[in-house]
């Protein structure tokens, strides 16, 4: 079986922001960036430091990481319910050692828009790139929950109740 090629899209005008516990891995994804023409990276292992820099620059993708002594979710729950945030509605990829389903659900039921395990290729993480160009969700809010629609099947396979059980994932 053939395997999709991705789509090439021009990210010389995308300006992201990178919370990222490890010097390294920042210095890695900003490299990554800037070989796919990114246009301006920013990137701190401090998530107030992060937030001053979203507040003070406009970012069109976030990646955060999650770890146990960085958390991201807390970083993604304020971009999406800070008073004063200034975009609420970022495509937010999260990275993470957290493999389980559990994780990515927490991450979803946060805000995040992207989900990205480590080790990370620099394909995959092109790949979110384009999930984020591609497939711009709407923004939903009920109750607690601000972030995008976690349905991403547009099919009219399922009809009532059906239907929103298929779209738990």
């Amino acid at each position: 079986m053939a395997k999709a090629k991705l789509q090439s899209y021009d990210l010389t005008q995308l300006n992201i922001l990178v919370l990222e516990k490890h010097v390294l891995i920042r210095q890695l994804l900003t490299d990554v960036f800037r070989i796919f023409g990114v246009a301006t990276v920013q990137s701190t292992s401090d998530p107030d430091k992060a937030f001053k820099m979203f507040q003070a620059f406009p970012s069109d993708v976030v990646l955060t990481d999650w770890t146990y002594d960085l958390d991201g979710l807390d970083f993604v729950e304020r971009i999406r319910k800070d008073p004063d945030t200034p975009n609420p509605y970022v495509p937010i990829i999260v990275t993470t050692a957290n493999t389980r389903i559990e994780h990515v659900k927490v991450a979803r039921d946060i805000g995040m828009t992207e989900f990205l395990t480590k080790p990370i290729s620099a394909k995959l993480l092109y790949s979110r790139i384009a999930a984020v160009v591609e497939d711009q969700r709407h923004y939903i809010r009920v109750g607690d929950f601000f972030g995008p629609d976690r349905r991403r099947r547009n099919g009219d396979e399922h009809i009532g109740i059906e239907r929103r059980r298929a779209s738990l994932f």
